[in-house]
């Protein structure tokens, strides 16, 4: 587990300090496109925040490939260079579309570039485990064929739902954390080797996600791009075919306990918690595709109509839309790793209605703002605090000067003129007070 955080805080680490330098070569570069009616943010911001993400995920791997324990994961397998390989492909292909803008049939075609480099190179699916059949066995091409679905509905899933700030990050890394509990146990419980590439990718996930979210956060500073969606949905992609293909479920179980397994619900099938991952940015996926063919349209064709743009239209924030997001895709992918886990115990199923419950009540509350208590306003944000204590100031200020002989009465001070030395206009920082002194402003001539 050490040797796990030391790649994650490394990847973190490269990724977060690139960040800075990336968004200054972004602005010189001229990767800053025009707002476009989609879009949520009301300034032109940088992109290319891939390429910091693309380094941390070189880096982790690095560092992971001279570590003692993780260093028998490049030795006994493959999947590293397969995923390092399919990754710098579709990087390059996000870098060019991040500043030129290429046409989306292009950058399909090189979505499954990259899916096949990793076929080729060992990284696809074998068998699928199938309830109350068992581990299904597939052939070359049945493999080659599914494997490249998956990284396709997986990168544009993720693609597609990156249209808040710190929205794809937040999300993919929430996956990450479930996957990598999930694939961890596989590994260290069952002492299964095949699963160790896919703990080391959600690692390494991770990190890339956590270091790029400081810059990326309400307000950003920076995008990820192409550049950086489509480099996480691969990854995220890689990890979950190297532990739904390469890790035969039989081996998990023995006798009639595989029995048993293979007729209940596949909780302990690791088919199941990879597309759970997904649940969000794949239904999101569908819905566009459905959206935008039934109105005559590309499916490629942007538009306002993703789970976050509704959740702004009804209301919410843009803080609050992507809480609501995280909420959903931590309570869908943490929910069924405790179910696999423990599938007999009620109260996880109880937990997750109550939460889900909870959640619907969130989405429809778009306009509630909770307020702490006075004891804790000075560590939330300014916007949760009560106006109590500053409204009460407010209305006690003037009392207070007057009570000093500081001035007279309000409506006898003499008004500063615009045109004053040292003065910037009434719209400036001298524009203070209430609206009642707009009548003495007229008075003076002023134009407001």
């Amino acid at each position: 587990m050490r040797e796990y955080l030391l790649t994650l805080c490394i990847t973190a680490a490269v990724t977060y300090l690139l960040t800075g330098p990336v968004r200054k070569f972004a602005i010189v570069a001229g990767a800053m496109p025009e707002i476009r009616a989609r879009d949520v943010h009301r300034e032109p911001t940088p992109r290319l925040g891939g390429i910091a993400m693309f380094f941390g995920l070189c880096a982790g791997l690095l560092v992971a490939d001279h570590l003692t324990n993780l260093n028998e994961v490049f030795e006994k397998s493959n999947e590293p260079r397969a995923l390092l390989s399919g990754a710098a492909l579709i990087w390059l292909i996000g870098v060019l579309d991040d500043k030129f803008e290429i046409d989306a049939l292009i950058k399909l075609g090189g979505q499954m570039i990259a899916a096949g480099v990793m076929v080729v190179q060992g990284l696809t699916i074998l068998w699928l485990p199938v309830p109350g059949v068992g581990t299904v066995a597939l052939t070359q091409w049945q493999g080659t064929l599914l494997t490249v679905a998956l990284v396709v509905i997986t990168i544009n899933a993720v693609n597609f739902v990156d249209g808040l700030d710190g929205l794809a990050a937040g999300m993919v890394c929430i996956a990450a954390a479930a996957f990598f509990m999930y694939a961890y146990r596989i590994w260290y419980s069952y002492g299964i080797e095949a699963a160790a590439p896919a703990t080391l990718f959600s690692a390494v996930l991770m990190g890339m996600c956590l270091g790029f979210l400081p810059h990326n956060m309400h307000p950003a500073r920076i995008f990820m791009g192409d550049s950086g969606s489509m480099l996480i949905g691969l990854v995220l992609a890689a990890g979950a075919i190297s532990v739904t293909g390469q890790v035969d479920p039989d081996v998990l179980f023995a006798g009639s306990e595989r029995n048993t397994v293979h007729q209940m619900v596949p909780v302990y099938i690791p088919l199941l918690l990879p597309l759970t991952i997904i649940a969000i940015p794949a239904a999101d996926l569908i819905l566009a595709i459905v959206r935008r063919t039934w109105r005559g349209q590309s499916p490629f064709a942007a538009d306002r109509g993703h789970l976050h743009h509704r959740l702004l239209e009804i209301g919410h924030s843009h803080s609050r839309a992507v809480l609501i997001m995280y909420f959903w895709s931590a309570l869908i992918a943490f929910g069924t790793l405790a179910y696999s886990v423990n599938s007999a115990s009620v109260w996880i199923v109880l937990g997750v209605v109550l939460l889900s419950a909870l959640g619907l009540v969130l989405l429809l509350l778009p306009r509630f703002r909770p307020r702490a208590p006075y004891w804790a306003e000075r560590f939330v944000p300014p916007r949760y605090r009560r106006r109590r204590r500053r409204r009460a100031a407010v209305l006690a200020e003037p009392a207070a000067r007057r009570a000093h002989g500081a001035d007279g009465p309000e409506t006898e001070r003499t008004p500063i003129a615009a045109g004053a030395p040292g003065v910037s206009g009434v719209n400036g920082a001298t524009a203070i007070g209430a609206r009642s002194r707009l009548h003495d402003r007229r008075k003076a001539g002023t134009s407001r």
